[in-house]
């Protein structure tokens, strides 16, 4: 926020402007004449006849320093700026730099929340994670003062995102941690009674300190559960990657203690047989209740990546039992650069109820790796719960057209494709046959078809002359292709 916008709002406190702010609904159920202004008021043509629903509306895309602008139009103008609703969202990027045009992090997001806090409901705050101790100690201070600030106004925050902070980078001292970690489980029990989301995604904490956050979480959950509590959770990268979280029977205990939890985002490192029987309830009662109410467990997204622990053994059971407890759920599963054909073998369980599957991997031949397995004979098991497959794979050595054409044959209930790989110009049209002739709820498709340089401009020519025969595609058929240079 800039730092001329705070005037914006004059002499006004947030709480003086609140008995005397309407929400939407109510300046909505004022009397307008027949030309849609506002009965009494001046009569406008143009922009100044446009009624507030329809203003809110625009003033929502506006810069704050065009908002600002756009106050100090008129007194409808203004009254329709000081709407709730126009300030119930803010995202905030920090980076710990200064800037001579623009005021510091730390003004800019107290002072938003000083005079707009008591309207915020979803808050969004990504971090530039910083190389330098500097920017570390200006990251802290901005972030420390915008939730202290949020306690002290009693924001009514619904949703809360804190990403990207990675604190187990060198530039960050033991002190600033301690300062970052206290004040979220400080803001967690005195000022947030109305979060339902809460994303740390990338927070990268050492294990005490995680266990620290996650047990303020399940004392917010006591608190004031069943009036509130939170139903997602976006803990993926919440631990460092050094940390083998699996080992730890204190994080399926946390867990356990959130009873309203419906989407849960972990990193694969956190996966272990306690924590799936830790997502169960306690007794067959609570598992029915819960399945019954649509409060249960309904997505669970993990993500694998090389540099964290992912060789674990999770026991097929487990992943049995956690799918019988709650019929509806779907196990998002994201892998990146985990390319050995044993280590994705113990991954990708015939049990879990796989609904969506994403892959990168980038490989060389010289390397001894091969992903027909993993279409032939891995992602084939869930042919009958697969809606959402994503590869992008650098096959530049072996060809993988005939299996990935297989699978998509086999897939009984895929919905989106996106493939980003080494293929012939056939297999598009083969995909479109497939499409048309077999898989109707097949209706997004993106190919991107990696090339050489050599080779680029004829697969182009290829490519057009092929899809100027399927000009007519079905209107529910979102549909693209390209040809791309690999570098």
């Amino acid at each position: 926020m800039d730092e001329e916008c705070v005037p914006m709002h004059r002499e006004d406190s947030a709480q003086e402007r609140g008995s005397g702010l309407e929400d939407e609904d109510s300046e909505e159920e004022m009397v307008e004449d027949d030309s849609g202004c506002k009965s009494g008021s001046e009569q406008l043509s143009g922009w100044g006849s446009l009624p507030d629903v329809c203003l809110r509306h625009v003033f929502r895309f506006l810069p704050d320093r065009d908002r600002r602008s756009a106050d100090m139009v008129c007194h409808h103008w203004h009254n329709v700026m000081r709407s709730p609703s126009l300030w119930r969202s803010r995202f905030f990027h920090f980076s710990g730099r200064l800037s001579k045009f623009r005021q510091s992090e730390y003004c800019s997001a107290v002072s938003y929340v000083r005079y707009l806090g008591v309207y915020l409901e979803r808050l969004e705050v990504c971090v530039c994670p910083p190389r330098r101790s500097s920017l570390a100690q200006r990251l802290e201070q901005a972030i420390t003062g915008l939730f202290s600030e949020l306690a002290r106004v009693k924001a009514p925050l619904r949703s809360l995102s804190l990403v990207r902070l990675e604190l187990d980078r060198t530039a960050w001292t033991l002190r600033l941690r301690n300062s970052l970690v206290n004040c979220l489980i400080l803001f967690l029990r005195s000022g947030a009674s109305k979060l339902t989301s809460v994303c740390l995604n990338g927070m990268r904490n050492c294990m005490y300190q995680g266990l620290e956050l996650l047990s303020a979480l399940s004392q917010y959950q006591r608190h004031f559960y069943p009036q509130c509590y939170i139903s997602s959770l976006d803990l993926e990268g919440f631990f460092s990657a050094a940390v083998h979280v699996h080992l730890d029977s204190t994080v399926p205990y946390f867990l356990r203690q959130l009873q309203g939890l419906a989407e849960l985002n972990l990193s694969y490192s956190c996966l272990s047989d306690e924590l799936l029987a830790a997502l169960q309830r306690r007794h067959r009662g609570q598992r029915q209740n819960s399945t019954r109410d649509g409060n249960g467990l309904q997505t669970f997204s993990l993500h694998c990546t090389l540099n964290e622990p992912h060789r674990q053994l999770v026991r097929g059971g487990s992943w049995a039992a956690l799918a019988s407890s709650f019929p509806d759920l779907q196990v998002k599963l994201t892998v990146d650069q985990v390319i050995n054909s044993h280590w994705l073998a113990r991954i990708l369980l015939r049990e879990i109820p796989l609904t969506e599957y994403t892959m990168t991997a980038f490989y060389s031949p010289d390397e001894g790796w091969s992903a027909k397995p993993l279409l032939s004979n891995m992602l084939p098991q869930y042919r009958r719960s697969l809606q959402y497959l994503t590869l992008d794979l650098s096959n530049c050595g072996e060809s993988l057209d005939d299996e990935l054409l297989e699978l998509v044959k086999m897939c009984e209930r895929l919905e989106q494709l996106s493939v980003w790989a080494f293929l012939e110009i056939r297999t598009v049209e083969r995909l479109l046959q497939t499409r048309l002739t077999q898989r109707s709820l097949l209706n997004k498709i993106r190919v991107r078809i990696y090339s050489v340089n050599d080779n680029a401009a004829d697969q182009e020519d290829q490519l057009e002359e092929m899809l100027s025969s399927y000009l007519h595609l079905p209107p529910e058929l979102d549909f693209f292709a390209k040809v791309y240079p690999f570098v």
